[in-house]
């Protein structure tokens, strides 16, 4: 898979995601907690578009009788059959080692800073000269 720029950091902020199409490929893009995830905006159950699901948390491993909350924003449920998948690993949460949607690298870049065009300057004798 190539390069390919979604769009500048300030567009983006933590909680949101987009879904697009690249290299013909349907993906989501997620910010979570001001990092950025891509998953495969598919479900391995049946196809559904996976990535337009609400994203939530989840009920965390605690002591009988206690529910503890947690991972806000780092679950996304299927829309059709309620299937849930981890948006950090692309792993399910029923059956982590068996079924799982196809993740993608996602980095963030500094940009630079727009070309200005620039050209060589001498002094010679006390004369200012540019060269073009």
């Amino acid at each position: 898979m190539g390069r390919h720029v979604i769009g500048p950091v300030a567009e983006f902020p933590a909680g949101t995601r987009r879904m697009l199409v690249v290299e013909g490929r349907p993906i989501g893009i997620f910010n979570v907690n001001g990092l950025y995830y891509a998953l495969k905006n598919s479900c391995p159950h049946q196809g559904a578009p996976l990535c337009v699901g609400t994203v939530t948390g989840m009920t965390l491993p605690s002591a009988p009788g206690e529910y503890v909350y947690g991972r806000e924003g780092e679950i996304v449920r299927c829309p059709w059959h309620g299937w849930e998948f981890d948006i950090t690993t692309g792993k399910s949460i029923f059956d982590p080692h068996k079924c799982l949607v196809k993740t993608y690298d996602v980095t963030v870049e500094v940009e630079d800073a727009p070309g200005v065009e620039t050209y060589p300057v001498t002094v010679e004798s006390g004369t200012i000269v540019v060269h073009i």
